[in-house]
């Protein structure tokens, strides 16, 4: 027999509380640090593919 503190997903139907402005602004503010360092981290590691096959690549002289 299961009742309904056994169950997680019946905890989703239960009201939610608003979350406090502060914390609200620090999560959101985390959240876009993250994604500025994986916006510079894309930018600085995207070329390395191109250089890498171009130091490999040799040039037929005609």
């Amino acid at each position: 027999m299961t009742n309904e503190f056994d169950n997680p997903f019946s905890q989703l139907n239960r009201n939610l509380r608003e979350v406090p402005p502060e914390m609200r602004q620090k999560v959101m503010n985390d959240i876009a640090i993250a994604k500025l360092i994986l916006d510079m981290a894309v930018l600085v590691t995207s070329n390395y593919s191109s250089i890498i096959s171009g130091m490999f690549k040799t040039n037929k002289r005609k």
